[in-house]
């Protein structure tokens, strides 16, 4: 079976200003994966005459499927629709159905059509017309020899409903598509290089026709495992095989499947075990909180949450002594083992869960430097923490705080239950 090749081509200035970000491409991606289109290249490409033009005929000598998005506005700067017309040497002229199409849309929204706007109905000869029903900008599909290329403005939602209800449909129609399969494990606790020393016998004698993909994160690593073949059953059976065989190797470090997250895992662990959790977020500024009231029915298990930032509310509100800030600190495994047992006690729940540390970019010393944190979770009967030495920036120390907090629990909650 042919391998089909696919090339993007982003247009406009403001992608590579970096006043938009390019989330259109990304998109378009993972949506050619799913059908077996290998995307060979992704180019961003200014408002310019000679560079679009040249990017037009280097795709073509690369790719069965180009697709192109952006510049399709009314006004001069958008070249897209001229430069396609010059490339493929065809006069614009009028599609009424397309001018029909923009005017009925100005007509449901009670605004005034100017004449820039029918001129968007004014297409390549030579181009199949698409129509657009969320926006003012048609499709253009485009034939030659070999190679077909689709049009589509740089909107998101406008391109994603002309990808979905047109582009991914042709796609099935003119090519064999292979059946492709993939299946995605979540990891947290271990890095990359670690992940895969453990695995390293099993991935390489995964069979040629499933493959393996390191995915790193913020604290996390996903594990895609992608199968092609002729029969989806048969290709997930033999994904699904291998997926047992590596499990053993790193169970203690996954928590989940494909889209589920970490604080939805957690709070299947929480509903399982009909269970319950407070937190006390110092330097993780309730971000952990909001991971876990993200999930829809985290109300069933999640008590509450403080955020003492000052040491004066650790003591009145959680009951952390004030000898153990002054002889240890705030950011100390002792300030969060009292942290952890008093909001557990102030919300009567099952787990408290506790942290405070120096998110920086001030406030570091040589014993504790910017980046220092401890965690800590607490059930009453035991108490587990841990140190982390984190980053310079805020944000990510921040939101590294948040995996580690929750990495922790599933962790401590998984060993009682074993």
């Amino acid at each position: 079976m042919k391998q089909i090749k696919a090339e993007i081509i982003a247009i406009g200035d403001e992608l590579l200003y970096g006043q938009i970000v390019d989330t259109n491409s990304h998109w378009i991606s993972q949506e050619l994966d799913l059908k077996g289109v290998n995307v060979i290249r992704k180019s961003t490409v200014g408002d310019n005459r000679t560079d679009i033009l040249k990017a037009f005929a280097e795709a073509e000598e690369r790719a069965d499927l180009i697709l192109i998005t952006g510049g399709l506005g009314p006004t001069q700067d958008d070249l897209t629709k001229p430069l396609l017309a010059e490339y493929f040497d065809c006069p614009i002229r009028e599609v009424p159905e397309a001018v029909e199409a923009i005017t009925d849309f100005f007509k449901r929204r009670g605004r005034e059509m100017t004449p820039l706007n029918v001129l968007q109905g004014h297409l390549p000869s030579c181009c199949t017309y698409v129509p657009n029903e969320v926006g003012t900008a048609p499709g253009m599909w485009f034939e030659r020899n070999t190679t077909y290329w689709m049009s589509m403005p740089g909107v998101p939602h406008e391109m994603k409903k002309l990808m979905r209800d047109f582009v991914l449909p042709k796609l099935e129609e003119i090519f064999e598509l292979p059946v492709i399969y993939h299946k995605v494990i979540k990891t947290a606790g271990i890095g990359e290089s670690w992940l895969s020393d453990l695995i390293n016998d099993w991935e390489n004698a995964l069979p040629d026709h499933i493959r393996l993909a390191y995915l790193p994160s913020l604290g996390h690593v996903k594990l895609r495992l992608t199968g092609f073949g002729e029969r989806l059953e048969k290709v997930k059976e033999e994904v699904e095989h291998q997926i047992r065989l590596a499990l053993p190797r790193i169970e203690k470090y996954v928590y989940g499947f494909d889209g589920e997250t970490l604080e939805t895992a957690i709070g299947k662990l929480l509903k399982n075990s009909g269970k319950t959790l407070a937190l006390a977020e110092s330097c993780s500024g309730g971000y952990v909180s909001h991971l876990i009231t993200s999930v829809p029915g985290s109300s069933t298990y999640f008590q509450g949450t403080v955020v003492p930032y000052h040491n004066q509310f650790k003591e009145k509100i959680l009951g952390v002594s004030a000898q153990t800030l002054q002889n240890h600190g705030a950011v100390s495994e002792q300030t969060v083992q009292e942290m952890a047992q008093g909001v557990r006690n102030l919300f009567n729940s099952d787990f408290g869960l506790s942290s405070s540390g120096i998110a920086g970019p001030a406030g570091g010393s040589e014993e504790k430097p910017v980046g220092t944190v401890w965690i800590a979770v607490s059930n009453g009967q035991e108490i587990k923490t841990k140190k982390l030495q984190l980053t310079q920036d805020r944000m990510l120390n921040i939101q590294l705080t948040g995996v580690a907090l929750l990495n922790l629990l599933r962790i401590f909650i998984s060993k009682i239950e074993e």
